[in-house]
């Protein structure tokens, strides 16, 4: 678990799911990430991610609002996907619920899983998104991270004709490396 100030990074639990499923049905949510999910891809989310964590302790971890205990989505990293410039190195990522929007809890989530992954020794992290989305790329400009110059590239598992198949390459340095 990874805990700050107002949010609770934790394993993911069987009554997540309803609401990530949820999150996974707002159109919102979902305009750079794709299709609508299903109950059943929530559900095998969840389950990967627990699995991950206990095989590496890493993952995308539930995000757990402290005030209230709500699940508000999620954020931690995972091996880049195979077949894409980033394929094995440590991604980090997130979502969150429209109703947690605006409040920096994205970028207090993200500042406490880099700290863990500099702890652990990590010498870099990258993220990626779709082009045109700002509101991630400015969480990842708040983190210091910096966009990889000729780093842009289509997403291998986008279609061609996909208006999210280009995406944009972010990295940042452990601290201690610069």
């Amino acid at each position: 678990m990874i805990d700050t100030e107002r949010l609770v990074l934790r394993p993911w639990r069987s009554h997540d799911v309803a609401p990530f499923h949820a999150m996974g049905q707002d159109a919102e949510v979902m305009r750079y990430l794709g299709a609508a999910t299903t109950l059943a891809w929530a559900r095998a989310m969840a389950s990967e991610q627990n699995e991950s964590a206990e095989r590496s302790g890493r993952c995308f971890w539930a995000v757990e609002r402290r005030s209230d205990r709500a699940f508000i989505g999620f954020c931690g990293v995972e091996p880049g996907p195979a077949g894409s410039p980033i394929a094995g190195m440590v991604e980090i990522g997130w979502r969150l619920a429209r109703t947690a929007w605006g409040q920096g809890l994205a970028s207090e989530a993200a500042r406490a899983v880099l700290a863990a992954e500099w702890a652990r020794g990590t010498d870099h992290v990258v993220a990626v998104t779709a082009i045109g989305n700002r509101r991630s790329r400015a969480v990842m400009e708040r983190l210091g991270m910096a966009r990889v110059r000729g780093g842009d590239f289509d997403h291998p598992d986008l279609a061609a004709d996909s208006p999210l198949r280009r995406h944009v390459l972010y990295r940042i340095g452990c601290p201690d490396n610069v």
